[in-house]
C-alpha cells in the first residue's frame, strides 16, 4: 500500500515539475494524473499496484470535501446577504455553458455533414 502511495505522489511532483519547467497553464496534478493515466494503459502491473492505493483514496473521497464546507460556513453571513445573487449567478452561468455547448456541438454536427458531401 505504501508503495502505491508512493506511486501517485511521484506521478504528482512529475506534473507538478513539469508544469513548472514548461510554464502550462494546466495544474500539476491534472498532468501528473494524465501521465499516470497513460502509463496504467501501457502497464498491467502498475495498474494492480496502484488500485489499493486508488480504491483507498475513492473510499475516503467525502473527506476531502470537509474544506470546501468549513469555507461555506466561514462566509455564511456573506451568503445570507448575497444568496440571491450568488444562486442567480451560478444558475445562469451554468444554463449559459450548457446552451453553448449544445450550440457548438450543433454546428460541428452540421460542419461535419457538410464535409462529408463534398
Amino acid at each position: 500500500m505504501l508503495q502505491s502511495f508512493a506511486i501517485l505522489l511521484g506521478f504528482q511532483l512529475g506534473g507538478e515539475v513539469l508544469v513548472r519547467v514548461l510554464h502550462v497553464g494546466i495544474p500539476g496534478p491534472v498532468v501528473g494524473m494524465a501521465m499516470l493515466g497513460v502509463c496504467c494503459i501501457a502497464s498491467l502491473k502498475l495498474r494492480r499496484t496502484c488500485e489499493a492505493a486508488a480504491a483507498t483514496l475513492l473510499g475516503n473521497l467525502s473527506l476531502l470535501f470537509l474544506p470546501a464546507a468549513v469555507g461555506i460556513v466561514q462566509f455564511l453571513p456573506l451568503i445570507a446577504k448575497q444568496g440571491l445573487v450568488i444562486g442567480a449567478a451560478i444558475l445562469g452561468s451554468t444554463a449559459l455553458a450548457i446552451a453553448v455547448t449544445a450550440l457548438t456541438f450543433r454546428f460541428v454536427v452540421h460542419r461535419m455533414k457538410l464535409e462529408n458531401r463534398e
